[in-house]
């Protein structure tokens, strides 16, 4: 089970703003310090997390902070209406598109999914495959 990820930020400021827009409404509280934003959903008292938190920190050796090639990281919408809405959001938030809400032929029927670039150029993900709503085959 994966317990963190965590990305590299510049600008922990721009990367606040870019995933303020969208995580909270997916349930992640933010906690803020000196090293960095970390992002986690809450738990109930006596139970085991389920889903990996998320941090966006300074780098630890001082260098800029560079995104993966091929890296994704991808958060889980309850809708297909709350992924196009939270993508929106984020663009607002002055981002950058890497594919807009939809269904993609290489997926899943009910895999609908958006993406966008954080202010480092992390890749991100925002997907519902919900079974209660319509597929692309519907």
């Amino acid at each position: 089970m994966i317990a963190y990820v965590t990305v590299g930020a510049d600008d922990i400021a721009k990367a606040k703003r870019f995933y303020c827009a969208f995580l909270p409404a997916l349930g992640y509280g933010l906690s803020e310090g000196p090293e960095g934003l970390s992002f986690a959903l809450p738990v109930p008292e006596g139970e085991t997390p389920i889903s990996p938190d998320f941090y966006v920190k300074p780098t630890f050796d001082g260098r800029p902070a560079s995104a993966g090639n091929g890296s994704m990281v991808a958060f889980e919408a309850q809708t297909q209406q709350q992924v196009s809405d939270l993508h929106a959001a984020a663009l607002a938030s002055g981002r950058r598109d890497e594919g807009l809400p939809g269904f993609r032929a290489a997926y899943g029927p009910r895999f609908y999914v958006g993406y966008l670039r954080d202010p480092q150029g992390n890749k991100i993900a925002l997907f519902s495959a919900n079974p209660a709503e319509p597929g692309r085959d519907d």
